[in-house]
Protein backbone atom coordinates (compact mmCIF):
# COMPACT_ATOMS: atom_id res chain seq x y z
CA UNK A 1 0.00 0.00 0.00
CA UNK A 2 1.25 3.86 -0.98
CA UNK A 3 1.23 5.61 2.28
CA UNK A 4 0.72 9.25 2.44
CA UNK A 5 4.47 10.76 2.98
CA UNK A 6 4.84 13.52 5.19
CA UNK A 7 8.01 16.02 5.28
CA UNK A 8 7.09 19.50 5.71
CA UNK A 9 9.92 22.06 7.13
CA UNK A 10 8.78 22.62 10.45
CA UNK A 11 10.72 26.15 9.83
CA UNK A 12 7.74 28.75 8.43
CA UNK A 13 10.13 31.80 7.58
CA UNK A 14 13.51 32.26 7.82
CA UNK A 15 14.31 36.04 9.05
CA UNK A 16 17.98 36.26 9.01
CA UNK A 17 19.29 34.79 12.21
CA UNK A 18 15.28 34.30 13.28
CA UNK A 19 13.49 31.57 12.55
CA UNK A 20 10.08 31.22 13.00
CA UNK A 21 8.23 28.07 13.30
CA UNK A 22 4.98 26.21 12.48
CA UNK A 23 4.75 24.99 16.50
CA UNK A 24 5.26 28.71 17.62
CA UNK A 25 2.71 30.50 15.38
CA UNK A 26 0.40 27.86 16.10
CA UNK A 27 1.01 28.10 19.74
CA UNK A 28 1.52 31.96 20.24
CA UNK A 29 -2.03 31.86 17.53
CA UNK A 30 -3.85 29.63 19.75
CA UNK A 31 -3.66 32.27 22.89
CA UNK A 32 -4.43 35.49 20.44
CA UNK A 33 -8.16 32.99 19.05
CA UNK A 34 -8.36 32.11 22.76
CA UNK A 35 -7.97 35.60 24.22
CA UNK A 36 -10.80 37.20 21.47
CA UNK A 37 -13.35 33.90 22.81
CA UNK A 38 -12.47 35.05 26.12
CA UNK A 39 -13.21 38.31 25.58
CA UNK A 40 -16.94 37.61 23.93
CA UNK A 41 -17.45 35.69 27.17
CA UNK A 42 -16.55 38.75 29.28
CA UNK A 43 -18.63 41.00 27.21
CA UNK A 44 -21.89 38.59 27.18
CA UNK A 45 -21.29 37.85 31.32
CA UNK A 46 -21.26 41.99 31.65
CA UNK A 47 -17.17 42.05 32.84
CA UNK A 48 -14.31 43.94 32.10
CA UNK A 49 -12.38 42.24 29.36
CA UNK A 50 -9.55 44.86 30.06
CA UNK A 51 -7.95 42.45 32.22
CA UNK A 52 -7.53 39.73 29.84
CA UNK A 53 -4.32 41.27 28.25
CA UNK A 54 -2.83 40.72 31.51
CA UNK A 55 -4.11 37.47 32.57
CA UNK A 56 -2.89 35.70 29.11
CA UNK A 57 0.77 37.09 29.88
CA UNK A 58 0.49 35.11 33.40
CA UNK A 59 -0.87 31.98 31.08
CA UNK A 60 1.67 32.08 28.60
CA UNK A 61 4.42 31.76 31.68
CA UNK A 62 2.73 29.53 33.59
CA UNK A 63 1.96 27.40 30.73
CA UNK A 64 5.89 27.37 29.11
CA UNK A 65 7.51 27.31 32.55
CA UNK A 66 5.06 24.14 33.62
CA UNK A 67 5.58 22.38 30.77
CA UNK A 68 8.90 22.50 30.18
CA UNK A 69 9.46 21.77 34.23
CA UNK A 70 7.33 18.54 34.03
CA UNK A 71 9.17 17.63 30.56
CA UNK A 72 12.35 17.60 32.37
CA UNK A 73 11.70 16.40 35.55
CA UNK A 74 9.57 13.43 34.49
CA UNK A 75 9.91 12.28 31.01
CA UNK A 76 13.80 12.54 31.04
CA UNK A 77 15.04 13.42 34.45
CA UNK A 78 18.62 11.32 35.08
CA UNK A 79 19.71 13.42 31.83
CA UNK A 80 18.53 17.15 33.47
CA UNK A 81 20.04 16.50 36.66
CA UNK A 82 23.15 15.36 35.15
CA UNK A 83 23.10 18.84 32.67
CA UNK A 84 20.83 21.13 34.50
CA UNK A 85 21.75 24.35 32.48
CA UNK A 86 19.46 21.96 29.69
CA UNK A 87 17.06 22.95 31.55
CA UNK A 88 16.83 25.90 29.99
CA UNK A 89 17.91 24.50 26.15
CA UNK A 90 13.86 25.23 25.21
CA UNK A 91 14.74 25.66 21.85
CA UNK A 92 15.74 22.41 21.39
CA UNK A 93 12.73 21.25 21.94
CA UNK A 94 10.27 19.53 25.36
CA UNK A 95 7.41 20.74 26.68
CA UNK A 96 4.81 18.52 28.37
CA UNK A 97 1.43 19.23 28.04
CA UNK A 98 0.63 17.88 31.37
CA UNK A 99 2.33 20.64 33.21
CA UNK A 100 1.26 23.23 30.94
CA UNK A 101 -2.05 22.54 32.63
CA UNK A 102 -0.26 22.61 35.97
CA UNK A 103 1.13 26.28 35.26
CA UNK A 104 -1.94 27.18 33.68
CA UNK A 105 -3.48 25.73 36.68
CA UNK A 106 -1.38 27.85 39.16
CA UNK A 107 -1.07 31.10 37.27
CA UNK A 108 -4.34 31.08 37.07
CA UNK A 109 -5.00 30.86 40.92
CA UNK A 110 -2.34 34.05 40.84
CA UNK A 111 -4.37 36.29 38.47
CA UNK A 112 -7.26 35.68 40.66
CA UNK A 113 -5.89 36.11 43.61
CA UNK A 114 -4.42 39.37 42.68
CA UNK A 115 -7.41 40.93 40.89
CA UNK A 116 -10.01 39.34 43.55
CA UNK A 117 -11.64 37.18 40.92
CA UNK A 118 -13.63 33.92 41.34
CA UNK A 119 -10.45 31.26 40.49
CA UNK A 120 -13.24 28.89 39.74
CA UNK A 121 -15.09 31.81 37.59
CA UNK A 122 -12.43 32.05 35.34
CA UNK A 123 -10.78 28.62 35.11
CA UNK A 124 -14.45 27.44 33.97
CA UNK A 125 -14.18 30.16 31.06
CA UNK A 126 -10.64 29.43 30.51
CA UNK A 127 -11.66 25.73 29.55
CA UNK A 128 -13.17 26.43 26.47
CA UNK A 129 -10.22 28.47 24.84
CA UNK A 130 -8.00 25.85 26.34
CA UNK A 131 -9.44 23.04 24.46
CA UNK A 132 -9.10 24.65 21.17
CA UNK A 133 -5.61 25.47 21.73
CA UNK A 134 -4.78 22.34 22.43
CA UNK A 135 -5.75 21.28 19.11
CA UNK A 136 -3.66 23.92 17.58
CA UNK A 137 -0.96 22.59 19.71
CA UNK A 138 -0.85 19.26 18.12
CA UNK A 139 -1.40 20.57 14.81
CA UNK A 140 2.32 22.17 15.64
CA UNK A 141 3.59 18.40 16.84
CA UNK A 142 2.57 17.45 13.40
CA UNK A 143 4.38 20.14 11.30
CA UNK A 144 7.32 19.18 13.31
CA UNK A 145 6.73 15.38 12.97
CA UNK A 146 7.37 14.99 16.59
CA UNK A 147 5.31 13.26 19.30
CA UNK A 148 4.27 10.45 16.66
CA UNK A 149 2.23 7.37 16.80
CA UNK A 150 3.29 3.50 16.55
CA UNK A 151 3.71 1.75 13.34
CA UNK A 152 0.81 0.44 12.05
CA UNK A 153 -0.88 -0.78 8.57
CA UNK A 154 -4.09 1.38 8.52
CA UNK A 155 -5.11 3.32 5.51
CA UNK A 156 -4.18 6.54 6.96
CA UNK A 157 -1.11 6.23 8.26
CA UNK A 158 1.48 8.38 7.84
CA UNK A 159 5.23 8.03 6.78
CA UNK A 160 6.50 10.75 8.47
CA UNK A 161 9.72 10.65 6.44
CA UNK A 162 12.18 13.16 8.99
CA UNK A 163 11.68 9.85 11.74
CA UNK A 164 11.95 6.87 9.23
CA UNK A 165 10.30 4.91 6.75
CA UNK A 166 7.67 3.15 8.42
CA UNK A 167 3.82 4.07 8.53
CA UNK A 168 2.83 5.30 11.64
CA UNK A 169 -0.69 6.51 13.13
CA UNK A 170 -1.33 10.38 12.60
CA UNK A 171 -1.94 10.80 16.82
CA UNK A 172 -1.52 14.32 16.83
CA UNK A 173 -4.48 14.37 14.23
CA UNK A 174 -6.26 11.76 16.68
CA UNK A 175 -5.48 14.41 19.62
CA UNK A 176 -6.24 17.38 17.95
CA UNK A 177 -9.45 16.39 16.41
CA UNK A 178 -10.63 15.12 19.40
CA UNK A 179 -9.71 18.14 21.54
CA UNK A 180 -11.22 20.76 18.76
CA UNK A 181 -14.42 18.62 19.60
CA UNK A 182 -14.16 18.97 22.78
CA UNK A 183 -14.06 22.55 22.28
CA UNK A 184 -17.73 22.56 20.38
CA UNK A 185 -18.62 20.32 23.37
CA UNK A 186 -17.70 22.79 26.32
CA UNK A 187 -18.96 25.97 24.33
CA UNK A 188 -22.20 24.38 23.71
CA UNK A 189 -22.33 23.48 27.82
CA UNK A 190 -21.74 26.92 28.41
CA UNK A 191 -24.54 28.04 26.04
CA UNK A 192 -27.19 25.73 27.22
CA UNK A 193 -26.59 25.88 31.35
CA UNK A 194 -26.98 28.68 33.45
CA UNK A 195 -23.84 30.92 34.21
CA UNK A 196 -23.77 29.41 38.01
CA UNK A 197 -23.79 26.26 37.04
CA UNK A 198 -21.29 26.34 33.98
CA UNK A 199 -18.88 27.88 36.37
CA UNK A 200 -19.05 24.54 38.54
CA UNK A 201 -19.19 21.95 35.83
CA UNK A 202 -17.02 22.94 32.88
CA UNK A 203 -13.70 22.12 34.77
CA UNK A 204 -14.94 19.32 35.41
CA UNK A 205 -15.90 17.93 31.88
CA UNK A 206 -12.48 19.65 30.80
CA UNK A 207 -10.56 17.64 33.25
CA UNK A 208 -12.22 14.11 32.54
CA UNK A 209 -12.86 14.95 28.40
CA UNK A 210 -9.16 15.95 27.64
CA UNK A 211 -7.47 13.79 29.97
CA UNK A 212 -9.66 10.53 28.63
CA UNK A 213 -8.44 11.72 25.41
CA UNK A 214 -5.27 11.82 26.24
CA UNK A 215 -4.86 8.35 28.60
CA UNK A 216 -6.07 6.51 25.44
CA UNK A 217 -4.62 7.70 22.95
CA UNK A 218 -1.22 7.53 24.62
CA UNK A 219 -1.52 3.82 23.13
CA UNK A 220 -1.15 4.20 19.72
CA UNK A 221 1.96 6.50 20.55
CA UNK A 222 5.23 6.25 20.78
CA UNK A 223 6.65 6.13 24.49
CA UNK A 224 8.36 9.47 25.33
CA UNK A 225 10.06 9.15 28.65
CA UNK A 226 13.19 7.85 28.32
CA UNK A 227 12.78 5.29 31.46
CA UNK A 228 9.00 3.65 30.25
CA UNK A 229 9.80 1.71 27.17
CA UNK A 230 8.87 -1.62 29.04
CA UNK A 231 5.94 -0.32 31.18
CA UNK A 232 2.54 -1.42 30.50
CA UNK A 233 1.15 2.64 30.92
CA UNK A 234 3.10 5.71 29.65
CA UNK A 235 4.05 8.24 31.47
CA UNK A 236 1.34 10.47 29.93
CA UNK A 237 -1.44 7.70 31.14
CA UNK A 238 0.05 8.39 34.83
CA UNK A 239 0.21 11.53 34.92
CA UNK A 240 -3.21 11.58 33.47
CA UNK A 241 -4.94 9.45 36.17
CA UNK A 242 -5.38 12.10 38.82
CA UNK A 243 -6.16 14.84 36.38
CA UNK A 244 -9.32 12.55 35.62
CA UNK A 245 -9.81 11.22 39.34
CA UNK A 246 -9.84 15.41 40.13
CA UNK A 247 -13.00 16.13 37.09
CA UNK A 248 -14.85 12.83 38.45
CA UNK A 249 -14.83 13.99 41.83
CA UNK A 250 -15.45 17.97 41.12
CA UNK A 251 -18.53 16.46 38.78
CA UNK A 252 -20.06 14.67 41.33
CA UNK A 253 -19.84 17.98 43.52
CA UNK A 254 -20.70 20.09 41.58
CA UNK A 255 -24.47 17.73 40.92
CA UNK A 256 -24.89 17.84 44.24
CA UNK A 257 -24.38 21.29 45.17
CA UNK A 258 -26.98 22.12 42.20
CA UNK A 259 -29.14 19.42 43.36
CA UNK A 260 -29.14 21.03 47.22
CA UNK A 261 -29.21 24.74 45.31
Amino acid sequence: MEYFRWNVDPVLLNLGPLQLYWYGLLFVGSFVVGSWILKLIYLRENKDPEVLESLFVYIIIGAAVGARLVHCFFYDPSYYLAHPMKIFAVWEGGLASHGGVMGVLLATWLFARKEKESFTWLLSRLAIPAALSGAAIRIGNFMNSEIVGQPTDVPWAIVFERIDNLPRHPSQLYESVAYLLIFVFLLLVYRSVKPAFATKILPALWFITIFTVRFFLEFVKTKQAAYNVDQTFTTGQWLSVPFIVLGVVWLVWAFISEKKA
